[in-house]
């Protein structure tokens, strides 16, 4: 039989689980590339994100909450339009050359 030598599981704080979590949400990076490049395995990130969930009561929002959401959606949704046009105007001269 060979000897196999177990590492001891790491043990996170509650603190370094919400930030995580925290970093991983405002990133907008996918889940595996923020766990790889804090060296975790992705799974954990998702179950501490489900933990923060259900240890976070939702509060409703207000309606100036979500009118002031939804003109910030507003605005990234068009920048993020004139991106694409631009990008499709750039590939257009480049496929005519």
């Amino acid at each position: 039989m060979s000897d196999v030598v177990k590492k001891p599981r790491k043990q996170y704080d509650e603190t370094f689980k919400r930030q995580t979590v925290e970093h991983w949400r405002n990133s907008g990076k996918p889940r595996k590339q923020v766990a790889l490049e804090l060296g975790i395995n992705h799974w954990m990130l998702r179950d501490w994100e489900r933990q923060l969930r259900k240890a976070q009561p939702v509060a409703p929002a207000t309606k100036a909450e979500l009118e002031t959401q939804n003109q910030e959606l507003r605005k990234e949704l068009e920048r993020v339009r004139e991106q694409r046009d631009i990008l499709k105007k750039t590939l257009g001269i480049i496929s005519s050359q």
